[in-house]
């Protein structure tokens, strides 16, 4: 069974920074783009950052100079760095990676707080 392990969630001043990570475990094959979701209370769930399997990346405007995602391949791991944090980044954020042959597998979510 694949599964997706995430941390590094947690309560953060404004300003402040964090590091979310995601490792992923299990039969997985053919992997191709990596990222992360979040998800508000009472929104929909959004994208906030892609990348291929070749390292190509794609951000949400709302976080464009202030996250960076990056991926190791060797380790089946993407992590999520996140500066300059705002109260509206506070969320659940969720790793996802697309393998096999239009496969999506999800990790079970980390709460960000962004709150003085």
């Amino acid at each position: 069974q694949v599964q997706l392990v995430e941390s590094g969630g947690g309560l953060v001043q404004p300003g402040g920074s964090l590091r979310l990570s995601c490792a992923a475990s299990g039969p997985i094959f053919s992997i191709d783009a990596m990222g992360w979701y979040r998800q508000a209370p009472g929104k929909e769930r959004d994208v906030v950052a892609v990348i291929t399997s070749g390292g190509s990346t794609n951000y949400a405007d709302f976080v464009k100079g202030r996250f960076t995602i990056s991926r190791d391949n060797a380790k089946n791991t993407v992590d999520l760095q996140m500066n300059s944090l705002k109260p509206e980044d506070t969320a659940v954020y969720y790793c996802y990676l697309d393998w096999g042959t239009y496969r999506r597998s999800w990790g079970q979510g980390t709460q960000v707080t962004v709150s003085s």
